[in-house]
């Protein structure tokens, strides 16, 4: 039986359509929402949908307000698919003690220590549910899939297509998080979320996936800022870069001088990041 959305608001976008979503999970336990930005070449027929992952404390809301995509989506004929960062409302003790653990702070992982696991299951979620609810709703092409993020969703757009191989026609990352078992964001999440043994890390770690990978995936396109305040303790794009020239993987990896983690650098370079995407999903 197909799941049920809820319309929250929806508005006039680029001769297109942006709206909010809400519906209940299986994979999350409860209520989960996402946006979507519907070109208009859509009212002629399905058309290829790019998944935007968002960062630490981001909501569903996030990307299509401040990321500036939908005019250009507009003329590359792309659905955008925004998902919230977590379940939000669990009830989980200390779930918003803090910006990076918790609420706001999914991290795109099956959680599997208690209470976590319960709810925080967001990988499933991205990839397998969010998805089947965009193909029953929405006139996507579910053969036509890329996804990218910002940060953390970085992170998340990079696992995803890692442990997935061939679900992704196309991949791309601002600032993603790199190395998250050797950066304290990643080790905070994984150690709450996974456990003490940081052997199961590895297999949520893009970096060390990278590594496994019996065929590379297509070229994972990176844009990091040199002034981002996260640079050297928190995203370590090095560490990803020297994993991927190891193990064969194409990575087109640019330092962009002078700009930081915020919006306004993932907007300078968003038509940038979808003419890549749209060069594989519409080809």
């Amino acid at each position: 039986m197909t799941v049920p959305l809820t319309l929250i608001s929806e508005h006039r976008s680029f001769g297109g359509t942006v709206a909010f979503y809400r519906h209940a999970s299986e994979a999350c336990g409860g209520e989960m929402r996402f946006g979507v930005y519907v070109p208009p070449q859509a009212a002629k027929g399905p058309v290829p949908v790019l998944y935007y992952l968002a960062g630490l404390t981001c909501t569903e809301e996030t990307f299509l307000a401040k990321g500036g995509a939908q005019r250009m989506a507009s003329e590359l004929g792309l659905m955008l698919v925004a998902p919230d960062t977590s379940p939000r409302g669990a009830g989980f003790p200390g779930e918003d003690a803090s910006w990076d653990f918790g609420v706001g702070a999914g991290f795109y992982l099956d959680a599997t220590q208690a209470p976590w696991s319960s709810r925080y299951r967001m990988f499933t979620y991205v990839t397998r549910e969010l998805p089947a609810l965009v193909a029953a709703h929405l006139p996507a092409r579910a053969d036509r899939e890329g996804i990218f993020g910002h940060s953390m969703g970085g992170h998340g757009a990079l696992i995803c297509a890692l442990r997935q191989p061939g679900r992704y026609r196309s991949v791309s990352a601002f600032a993603p998080i790199g190395a998250p078992m050797q950066c304290p964001w990643g080790q905070k999440a994984f150690g709450g979320y996974l456990g003490p043994d940081t052997q199961t890390w590895r297999e949520w770690d893009a970096s060390e996936l990278v590594r496994t990978l019996r065929q590379p995936l297509p070229t994972l396109f990176v844009d990091q800022g040199t002034r981002d305040k996260f640079l050297t303790e928190q995203l370590r794009p090095e560490l990803f870069q020297q994993a991927c020239a190891a193990a064969g993987q194409p990575l087109t990896l640019r330092m962009q001088e002078g700009y930081d983690h915020s919006y306004h650098f993932v907007s300078t370079f968003m038509e940038d990041h979808l003419r890549h995407h749209a060069a594989a999903l519409n080809g």
